[in-house]
């Protein structure tokens, strides 16, 4: 038998090279084709390495400066959203570092790759409150994936390599990688291979990796669907990251199985397939949460069961006999509901092992009745919003562009309502379309983020659906855009002030609109695009100039600015308020209802804000 053949050596092994130097050849080895940042003197070695490696190299991994570190976050884990890679955000020390805190603890909460690369002030110097120093160690531990702190420069290397190891394998997350400035400095022998020694983890990595479904658990799953007469899967985000959405759509089509998903779920199933229930939660689609009451079997694919889907846990799914639960994190498995089969480990090969098992029993079920129950569902229950009146509607413009762009756009959001009527409104025939800021609910997310796709799928026209508020957050990325001259569409629904806290206020606070209601009626938001660049700029704020407007905007070559102000009183619904079951949903005006819930004063007290 012959030996395996050795690994190719790298071709830079045994050079000597700066620990700046080193760090932007693994950043090339890894795959990284951009890098987003702002500089500051505690990373200029490394950055000046990166304008070296630029020079050398025609420019493979561009450096992308936003207005601010936080954006730079943001940039990162929009490219790694839309690209399913590793995205990159490279800041200095001190406050460069902590801007970062918020992108940092949005990916971890979203379970997105990214490593975070800091400058930090010299070894001698860290602890004694040196310029611009800050404990990221300290502040980074809670937020993060993991945290090195690189002292021994000779650890560098392998410190680095591992950092992208840990970011993308098991549940994905950032890594945050503290570079003091004289191990930037320092020259040493490049090894060209090498990671840290972390057994703890990579023995676990390994058991959920090899975890594979056993007959006997195929057989003890198929014996509940094989008894079920409306079964329903439940798709997290977790499908996306696992890369499994084509492994869910197979078992799905395979025996008629309905999907419906959790915000981040969104596109891991084609949301115009008739199986597809779109969104469930608090403001899931009323049919999707009335089907998820009326399933017997829920089948939860890398989903979480969290409080915006399941706010009571114990009336969530109320009406299944069974629920399965297939997650690759071992802590999500009766974390918030028991159920009564699970499975840890990878979900391609589990999905598809269950669905050669079942056809390989001969299963051909016959759901055709509850595929009419979900059909009547839809019908009865269908998304809608006020047709008439004067004012332009959040939900019109959102379908206008999707009339245009038919499921293929990227659309990033910010958070608040515009972010829901996105969620709702838009189409997405294929994962990693939808980027929007999902457990953290971040505001200012979505311009960034944009950016950050717009680098990663190129061949996709990328927009940014925002709210006034959201993206004032972030206003200085308009200029990032077009310097960049990137072809992204920006959308700002303007209802003047904080809609989704407004909202709130209405329903559960005698409509007092403490601190929501800001100066945000002074902003010309068309001057500041244009005084950034944009050659398209443009206010609507007539119906009848809607769609000629859109089709102008969507169409544009370039950078493209558009503001859309409506109805300040639209609310998002369906609505499912904290502490209460999808049969009290609140459906609103436009759409039906089983119970004709009605909004109510609550304990505020009791009232978990979003």
């Amino acid at each position: 038998m012959n030996a395996p053949a050795p690994a190719s050596r790298h071709p830079r092994a045994g050079a000597t090279l700066s620990g700046a130097e080193i760090v932007v050849q693994i950043l090339a080895d890894e795959g990284v084709d951009v890098v987003f940042g702002y500089s500051g003197g505690a990373i200029l070695p490394t950055y000046d390495a990166i304008f070296r490696f630029n020079a050398a190299n025609g420019e493979k991994m561009p450096l992308i400066v936003p207005a601010n570190e936080q954006a730079a976050g943001f940039m990162a884990a929009g490219y790694s959203r839309a690209s399913g890679k590793v995205g990159v955000c490279m800041v200095t020390s001190g406050p460069g570092a902590t801007n970062t805190v918020t992108p940092v603890r949005d990916c971890m909460a979203d379970s997105i790759p990214m490593v975070v690369i800091c400058g930090q002030v010299p070894t001698a110097a860290v602890g004694s409150d040196a310029f611009q120093e800050a404990p990221i160690s300290s502040i980074m531990g809670a937020a993060a994936k993991h945290v090195f702190l690189v002292t021994d420069p000779k650890k560098l290397e392998a410190t680095v390599r591992t950092a992208f190891e840990i970011a993308r394998t098991g549940r994905p997350g950032p890594v945050v990688i503290d570079i003091p400035k004289d191990v930037q400095n320092w020259t040493g022998t490049f090894a060209g291979e090498g990671v840290l020694p972390i057994p703890g983890y990579r023995a676990r990595l390994k058991a959920v990796r090899d975890n594979r479904l056993t007959g006997d658990a195929a057989a003890r799953f198929f014996d509940m669907l094989r008894q079920a007469r409306r079964p329903l899967i439940y798709a997290g985000g977790g499908v996306i990251h696992g890369e499994a959405s084509a492994a869910l759509r197979a078992f799905s089509k395979a025996f008629g199985v309905p999907v419906t998903t959790t915000l981040m779920g969104i596109g891991c199933v084609d949301t115009t397939d008739p199986l597809c229930l779109q969104m469930l939660g608090m403001h899931g689609t009323a049919f999707a949460n009335y089907a998820t009451d009326d399933c017997d079997f829920l089948i939860a694919v890398g989903a979480r069961f969290d409080d915006r889907v399941a706010g009571v846990p114990a009336k969530f799914a109320r009406g299944a006999k069974w629920i399965a639960h297939l997650d690759i994190d071992p802590s999500e498995i009766n974390k918030v509901k028991r159920v009564h089969w699970h499975h840890v480990g990878e979900l391609v090969p589990a999905l598809d092992t269950l669905r050669e098992y079942a056809i390989g029993q001969g299963f051909k079920p016959d759901y055709r009745a509850w595929h009419a129950h979900i059909a009547e569902l839809k019908k009865t229950y269908a998304m809608n919003y006020e047709r008439g009146g004067s004012h332009i509607q959040p939900h019109a413009v959102i379908e206008e562009i999707n009339r245009i762009t038919r499921g293929e756009a990227v659309v990033a959001t910010g958070v608040g309502q515009h972010q829901m009527w996105a969620a709702q409104y838009f189409d997405f025939r294929e994962p990693r379309l939808w980027l929007t800021s999902g457990s953290m609910g971040t505001m200012g997310f979505g311009l960034p983020a944009a950016i950050g796709a717009q680098f990663a799928r190129r061949d996709k026209i990328v927009i940014d659906i925002d709210g006034d508020a959201s993206i004032r957050m972030n206003l200085g990325e308009l200029e990032t855009v077009t310097t960049y001259n990137l072809p992204v569409k920006i959308v700002v629904l303007n209802n003047f002030g904080d809609g989704m806290v407004k909202q709130w206020q209405r329903l559960f606070f005698d409509s007092r609109y403490a601190g929501s209601d800001k100066s945000l009626h002074q902003k010309d938001f068309i001057k500041a695009a244009e005084a950034d660049g944009y050659k398209f700029a443009k206010r609507v704020e007539r119906r009848e100039d809607l769609a000629g407007v859109i089709a102008e905007f969507v169409a544009f070559p370039g950078p493209a600015f558009l503001e859309v102000v409506i109805d300040p009183m639209a609310s998002v619904y369906p609505m499912v308020g904290p502490g209460m079951s999808y049969d009290q949903m609140i459906t609103g005006d436009w759409i039906a209802s089983r119970t004709h819930a009605a909004p109510e004063k609550m304990d505020v007290k009791s009232t978990q804000m979003f």
